[in-house]
């Protein structure tokens, strides 16, 4: 079984919930504290193992590419002002791993970029992550815990993530047969049901390791909602002819391609920084006085 060493990251939205902030800019680019939340996404990968990671982007996306590639004057400029640690840090966001860009072309939707990515790939396995959303994960990174259940058992992993009774209908819910406290043999998705009718409250979100077979589900799949092609049409193909498994991801889940997710990510990691963490618990009590 060949290993995953390829990220596929879809870059191309419009990011319309944060308008107008990213009428000029990515909502992948938006920061959380000084980072931006594309970067906790691949600095998740790195950690597990990735070294290439191919970014799909569209229009206006240049923001993206540029973080991602060298640049050697801002390096130099920051060593002649005696910054050497952060000439260091920027330079290291260009050595984290292989990164690759094209562009999107076909539909709108989530189905679109992975197909896009189709030749790059080849016939290997590979993982796809969202640039809008990621994982706190202190013990092990997101899709190492991914990547554990698909060496075991070879077959596409999805993550599975336990939410509110009351949330389970903004999700696609995993619906299937326990293996063991971490993983699940998924049986079925259903799409954003109804709290009272829900089979668990396992969300499918966050990130999958794919196998290539995928490419063919996808070109078999015909548009869906809004005229989109959609990567959870084409998995219930492909769960039609094979196994599917579920990982019950430990971790902080922070859906950042949401207003209230991206606020919450902020407090949380600013709280958690060693230099802001102190003063800005204090401001916080203050407010809330």
């Amino acid at each position: 079984m060949s290993r995953v060493t390829k990220l596929v990251i879809p870059v191309a939205g419009l990011g319309t919930r944060f308008l107008p902030a990213t009428k000029a800019q990515p909502k992948e680019m938006l920061p959380i504290v000084d980072k931006p939340i594309i970067q906790y996404v691949v600095e998740d990968a790195v950690k597990s193992g990735i070294t290439d990671i191919i970014l799909v982007t569209g229009p206006s996306k240049r923001a993206v590419e540029d973080h991602f590639s060298p640049n050697y004057e801002l390096v130099n400029w920051l060593k002649k002002q005696g910054k050497e640690e952060m000439a260091e840090e920027i330079k290291k966001i260009a050595d984290l791993a292989n990164f690759i860009f094209i562009r999107q072309k076909g539909p709108y939707g989530n189905g679109t970029p992975v197909l896009c990515a189709k030749d790059i790939i080849g016939d290997e396995p590979f993982a796809v992550m969202w640039g809008d959303e990621f994982f706190y994960t202190p013990e092990r990174p997101h899709l190492a815990q991914l990547l554990d259940v698909f060496e075991k058992y070879g077959d596409p992993v999805l993550t599975a993530y336990e939410v509110e009774k009351d949330e389970v209908s903004k999700y696609g819910i995993l619906d299937g047969t326990k293996i063991d406290d971490k993983v699940l043999e998924v049986k079925n998705i259903v799409e954003k049901p109804e709290p009272d009718k829900a089979p668990s409250r396992l969300a499918a979100l966050g990130g999958y390791i794919l196998t290539p077979d995928i490419f063919d589900a996808l070109t078999k799949t015909k548009l869906g909602k809004g005229g989109e092609l959609w990567l959870v049409d084409a998995l219930f193909k492909l769960l039609r002819k094979r196994k599917m498994y579920g990982c019950k991801v430990d971790g902080v889940y922070y859906d950042t391609g949401s207003k209230l997710g991206y606020l919450k990510a902020n407090v949380d990691f600013a709280l958690r920084d060693q230099k802001l963490g102190k003063e800005f618990k204090k401001y916080l009590v203050s407010v809330l006085k």
